[in-house]
């Protein structure tokens, strides 16, 4: 090499920082790699595997878990699953209860009919928007037809038909009575489950059959419809509600496949009207500054449920039946049993402490 190149490459060391003699290997330049965010992970169907993550991985304190479980077992819990990301992180089982032993989902089990109605609304059999009696025939209610033909699929599933919710669970025809125009009142009414005749109408297959065929068997989960006087009342075990609240978690997807369309999913869990505006499609919100409760029309300020996240939705069923949903956090929480405490038809103060002490634990 003659002087000029020893020159050019001399220059070159020096411009780079790349020739340093004999403290060549000091501070060496290391480039740093960004871990990979750890994937959403989806438990296989017809299988008992379910990946699992500890405690420590997420820093979180393992010496709080033990109140949180006293409190659980004191309130009468049969079971109670946290999901991060899609794994298991904290799976109990209170009184004989075990992993394969169904329970009620009560009115919890109304969110699944609001997926359904979705999925049977994207597979072009209906739209939320036209009126009920478009799908199962006037007549269903008592009320005067003019104001029966007010009722939408979408009043079903934000609890604003207008009828008289004093009246009891029965939804023949002769209860079902005229109290105010839909849309213009929010009251908790069994009525909502007319929605599952009107997929059955417009799907020519019963309730069970098409809920079974396009979510139940979708995402892997186990269970059944089961009549209960006059409620239709879904019974699994605590997986399988799990799932379903993965699926929520994950904006109506399941392992990369669309089973309830993201368009409507999104409506599903926000504020559906502007009485109650913690209600959406048959979801509860949190982080709204008010709310109405079942069985009154009295205005609450304030979140649902203070001490949990703002952005949480939930299933809430009667005797604190609870499936939240923490996009933020990615978690899924559910909760099965009897009542905490009395007897209530959707939220208690039951929520509320139970998160004080989730709170302790993941905070």
């Amino acid at each position: 090499m003659n002087v000029k190149n020893l020159l050019s490459v001399f220059m070159l060391c020096i411009i780079a920082g790349g020739c340093r003699g004999e403290n060549s290997d000091e501070n060496p330049v290391t480039a740093e790699i960004p871990a990979s965010p750890e994937s959403m992970y989806f438990p296989p169907s017809n299988s008992d595997t379910w990946e699992t993550k500890s405690l420590a991985s997420l820093g979180w304190h393992q010496d709080k878990v033990q109140d949180l479980l006293n409190y659980l077992e004191t309130k009468h819990s049969k079971s109670f699953m946290v999901l991060q990301n899609g794994r298991i992180v904290m799976e109990n089982y209170f009184s004989g209860h075990s992993v394969s032993t169904p329970w009620y989902w009560a009115s919890a089990g109304k969110t699944l009919t609001s997926a359904v109605t979705g999925i049977a609304e994207q597979e072009g059999f209906l739209n939320i928007n036209n009126k009920v009696s478009a799908y199962i025939g006037t007549g269903w209610t008592s009320a005067p037809l003019a104001k029966e033909n007010l009722i939408t699929c979408r009043n079903l599933l934000t609890m604003t038909s207008g009828l008289d919710d004093s009246l009891g669970d029965d939804v023949s025809p002769a209860n079902l009575k005229y109290k105010a125009d839909a849309g213009t009142r929010w009251a908790y009414h069994n009525v909502y489950v007319k929605l599952q005749d009107v997929v059955a109408s417009a799907t020519g297959q019963t309730w069970p059959q098409y809920f079974n065929a396009k979510l139940r068997d979708q995402i892997g989960m186990t269970g059944s419809w089961i009549q209960n006087g006059d409620n239709s009342v879904y019974w699994s075990n605590t997986r399988s509600m799990a799932r379903f609240g993965l699926m929520a978690l994950n904006n109506g997807s399941w392992n990369g496949s669309s089973i309830v369309n993201s368009t409507y999913f999104q409506s599903a869990v926000n504020t559906s009207q502007n009485i109650n505006l913690a209600y959406a499609y048959l979801w509860w919100l949190n982080g709204k500054s008010s709310y109405h409760l079942p069985q009154t029309q009295y205005t609450f300020n304030g979140k649902l449920i203070p001490n949990a996240p703002d952005d949480m939705f939930c299933a809430l069923g009667k005797n604190d039946q609870k499936i939240y949903v923490v996009p933020g956090r990615k978690l899924v929480v559910i909760r099965m049993g009897d009542a905490a405490d009395n007897v209530n038809l959707a939220l208690s103060d039951f929520d509320d402490v139970l998160w004080q002490k989730i709170n302790a634990v993941i905070n």
